[in-house]
């Protein structure tokens, strides 16, 4: 069993004086680390060796992703940081693939096997939040990295990086690629890199994500499509002449009385979320537009495909219903993933040999502080050491590495980068990804993805093997169909 991993001191970054201290002294690092890195690197003897020597880096770089929380498809910076360090690494850089200005192909190497690794970007609108263990909000920011994408985008750059400095001093030969995947959260930024051919060659994709636990475990999760719904109706005074308006409104809220009712008849798995984005601007004006925002979601994309037409059913009738007119416009569809057994274990037996993360005082005191602000049942601080026992999950939720999935064998863990018992997606998981905690996490991830990649690299073997299995799973004949169609990208859906 490893060492703990050494922490970098935590800072709270709640004072606008330190983060001026704090920013600037990140950016010295950031213009100085890749060479030492690189150069220590080289004479790594592991792969998990040549990571921890971008340790650094990796911090520097996550912290800056985490400060910046660039929305889908908006991750300017983000994405030029990530191109910047991999290219002073030596990778041939793509920029602008599959027509998304934020995404990119890095590769390094030549020829067969080609292995893939993902990064994401994006931060979610709203939950904006300091890195402190306490709800503060950042009054400079409207958004947060409260999926931890920040640290899958860095650790997934250190990994690619030590990796290939591994495979550069042990005289391994193949391809070695990052693919930096934009707007995961809704935009599905890899259903059209997947589209567009990106995956076709890679013989192996290995992604990672920030949880709460440490776990490798082969998983199947929720496909997705989401719509906006938009009703047009007729405008009028409310009071003095109501009998003229039809409320676009109304439209909605009758959808919606639909859908919930539809709720009771659907398999339990499904899920259906929506909010409303447009409710008109006056009460004494009927509405003449109104806008409402869904997400539909189930394990199978054929169940979900039927309940999504029902949904459809329901717009149509409300809008008969209501004497408005609608019409919805696709914005993100993603398949369920497929799981990789082959794959899946060879991921976990590298995790259970790299192990779980080491905390600093620094990050304990954060974690301990942390864990008042979750409910009682939430498991134990050191659960966050452990790592989960193999076998196949279900995981609620939804992400568009499962087109990957489908096009490519892929296989995926979870580290504890948060304090066990957070949930994605709330101010506690945003604190934690800009956090000491967080950082630990993801060079738990950045080992594994490292050593799992050389693996591959070096037993043939194991690829036929997970191409085997990918080609079973998906059946004899299958046709790739992205759920989205065939839309162009949704490139303004975050503005």
């Amino acid at each position: 069993m490893r060492k703990p991993l050494t922490e970098a001191p935590e800072n709270s970054r709640g004072d606008l004086v330190a983060c001026r201290v704090v920013h600037a002294a990140r950016l010295a690092l950031l213009s100085t680390a890749p060479i030492l890195a690189l150069a220590a690197a080289a004479g790594a003897t592991s792969p998990s060796e040549a990571v921890d020597a971008q340790r650094e880096r990796g911090v520097a770089i996550s912290r800056q992703l985490w400060d910046w929380a660039e929305l889908g498809y908006l991750e300017e910076r983000s994405s030029a940081l990530l191109r910047q360090e991999l290219s002073e690494a030596g990778f041939r850089i793509e920029s602008g693939v599959a027509g998304l200005p934020t995404a990119f192909v890095a590769s390094w190497g030549r020829g067969e096997p080609v292995i893939a690794l993902l990064a994401e970007l994006d931060a979610l609108p709203g939950l904006s939040q300091a890195a402190v263990a306490e709800r503060r909000p950042r009054p400079d920011r409207n958004a947060a990295q409260a999926c931890g994408h920040n640290l899958f985008g860095a650790g997934s750059t250190v990994a690619a990086i030590g990796l290939a400095r591994w495979l550069e001093a042990s005289g391994t030969t193949g391809t070695l690629r990052l693919y930096g995947t934009p707007a995961e959260e809704g935009g599905s930024g890899k259903v059209y890199m997947t589209r567009a051919g990106l995956f076709d060659d890679v013989d192996a994709v290995l992604h990672w994500h920030p949880s709460d636990r440490n776990d490798a475990s082969p998983t199947e999760n929720l496909a997705n499509k989401s719509a906006k719904f938009r009703f047009r109706g007729v405008t009028s005074h409310a009071a003095q002449a109501p009998e003229r308006g039809r409320s676009a409104l109304d439209g909605v809220e009758a959808m919606n009385h639909m859908v919930n009712l539809l709720r009771e008849h659907v398999p339990e798995t499904t899920r259906i979320h929506y909010v409303i984005t447009d409710g008109g601007a006056a009460p004494n004006v009927v509405p003449e537009r109104a806008e409402v925002f869904y997400y539909v979601r189930h394990p199978d994309p054929a169940i979900l495909e039927q309940v999504w037409q029902r949904v459809l059913a329901a717009a149509e009738g409300a809008a008969l219903g209501t004497g408005t007119r609608v019409d919805h416009e696709v914005i993100h569809g993603n398949h369920s993933i497929l799981p990789n057994d082959t794959l899946a274990r060879v991921m976990d037996a590298n995790l259970r040999r790299v192990g779980g993360p080491g905390w600093s005082p620094q990050a304990r005191r954060f974690a301990e502080q942390m864990r008042e602000s979750l409910p009682e049942s939430a498991p134990p601080l050191e659960s966050a050491f452990e790592i989960q026992p193999f076998e196949a999950r279900l995981w609620r939720a939804s992400t568009d590495v499962g087109d990957v999935s489908w096009n490519a064998p892929t296989a995926g863990l979870k580290t504890a980068t948060w304090v066990p018992g957070t949930a994605a997606h709330t101010w506690q998981a945003a604190a934690a990804s800009g956090s000491a905690v967080g950082e630990a996490g993801m060079m738990v991830a950045a080992r594994t993805l490292a050593a799992t990649g050389a693996e591959l690299f070096r037993d043939p073997a194991l690829l036929d093997e997970a191409r085997t299995e990918f080609e079973r799973r998906r059946g004899p004949g299958y046709r790739y169909v992205p759920l989205l169609g065939d839309r162009a990208p949704p490139l303004d859906y975050r503005r």
